[in-house]
């Protein structure tokens, strides 16, 4: 009497592994564009969220911080340059902290801006100026 094995040969096996390394090739490199995508569209709510608190400052104190005040006099009193009179107890940000951009680099603030009273920028995925598609500058004006 002869007994049926169960289970599964080594080709079929095979031929499951080659499908799934296949779908991954597929996959991967849409899943990878979404966290980039992500990562820009992250940095552009940050930066409205840093315009925010910058027009909160200028509305109680009459005047954007400086450059050389930076970002920095979102979260505590100036010490230099123009200091504020009516600073807001507790900053003008919630975190008490200065946000990263989502490539983990500090934003660059200018005050007057290039376009306008401030600009807010990032340098994108490369950190470096210019570059195009995830390696993009991200400037407040341009959002």
């Amino acid at each position: 009497m002869k007994t049926k094995n169960s289970g599964f040969t080594l080709i079929e096996l095979m031929v499951v592994i080659v499908i799934i390394g296949l779908l991954a090739t597929l996959v991967a490199p849409r899943l990878m564009s979404r966290a980039d995508e992500a990562k820009v569209t992250e940095a552009k709510i940050q930066i409205k969220n840093l315009e925010t608190a910058l027009r909160l400052y200028k509305t109680d104190n009459g005047v954007y911080p400086s450059t050389e005040q930076g970002l920095e006099a979102l979260i505590s009193p100036p010490s230099e340059g123009q200091i504020p009179e009516n600073y807001r107890t507790g900053g003008y940000l919630e975190k008490k902290s200065l946000p990263s951009d989502p490539w983990g680099n500090r934003y660059i603030y200018l005050s007057p801006g290039q376009q306008g009273e401030y600009d807010i920028i990032t340098l994108g995925a490369d950190g470096q100026e210019g570059g195009s598609g995830f390696d993009a500058d991200i400037i407040n004006w341009e959002i």
